[in-house]
This record gives C-alpha cells, structure tokens and sequence, in this order.
C-alpha cells in the first residue's frame, strides 16, 4: 500500500510538471504540435523502456479487448484539453478541475464496473469527498478573483 502512495505521489507531481511544459511549449508551436511532441516523445521513450526492461515481450498482447487500442486517440484528447484548460484558467485551477473530474468519473466507473473493472460499492462519503473537493476549488477561485480586484484596486490609486 505504501508503494502504490508513493507512486500515486510521484504520478501527480509528473503529471503537474509535465502540464508546466506542455504548456510552454505550447506557446510557442500550437496546441496540435505540443500534442504531438509530448505523444511522440511518449511513444519513444515507453518504446526505449520496454524495449529495455520486457524485450520482445513488450510486443505480446494477450487477451486484449479491440477497443483498449482507443487509449492512444483518449491522449490526445487529454493532451490537446489540458493545454487549452490552462490557456484560459491558470494552471492550478484547471488542473484542480481536471482532478476533480477525474475523481468523479472515477467513482461513477468503479461504482458501476464498466469496462471490465472490479465494482466497488458506491458510498455517500465517497460522493460526499467529491463534493468537498469541489467546494474547495470554488472557494479557491473566488478567493483568487478577490484579491485580483484588490491588485487592481491598489494599482489605480
């Protein structure tokens, strides 16, 4: 349990870090070649590791459904939504939003069990922790356009 807190850890602060280039890159080439830089440098450095770590058991595909293949196409639709998110947001409250939508759909999936994935029960706390992160983003953001308006306060007088 601790190894899979810790990954998780890692896993948002990369993700977090990974959201800061994209975006710079993506003020200088585009939102679609940003797309696919990151997608493409993906599929080359999981390719070197693979190659690496698995060799030729990297390309055996047991038992997999047709349509687990769509996860690449789902990339380039996070990719290409994070960049815009953050465009008009800000990186902290469009990646707090992509979270939190995370974390809903999630619980939706789970408590449902589709796509083949083992059915947890759903719970009023669960629901209940989805609605308290969401509380706090919209707190964040008001305090944050608050204290913009008094910035621009103090710059006028």
């Amino acid at each position: 349990m601790m190894m899979g807190l810790l990954l998780a850890v890692v896993a948002g602060s990369l993700v977090g870090l990974q959201n800061i280039f994209n975006s710079k890159v993506d003020e200088r080439a585009g939102t679609w070649a940003t797309t696919a830089l990151v997608l493409g440098m993906g599929f080359l450095a999981s390719l070197a590791f693979g190659l690496f770590f698995e060799g030729k058991q990297l390309f055996v595909l047991k038992h997999m459904e047709p349509w687990y293949w769509f996860s690449g196409i789902i990339g380039v639709g996070v990719v290409f939504c994070i960049v815009q998110g953050m465009k008009g947001l800000g990186p902290t409250y469009a990646i707090s939003i992509v979270l939190t939508a995370q974390l809903a759909l999630a619980l939706l999936w789970d408590s449902q069990g589709w796509l083949g994935l083992e059915k947890v029960p759903f719970s009023f706390t669960h629901l209940l922790g989805v609605l308290i992160i969401t509380g706090g983003i919209m707190i964040f953001k008001a305090g944050g356009e608050r204290s913009k308006t008094r910035r621009d306060l103090f710059e006028k007088i």
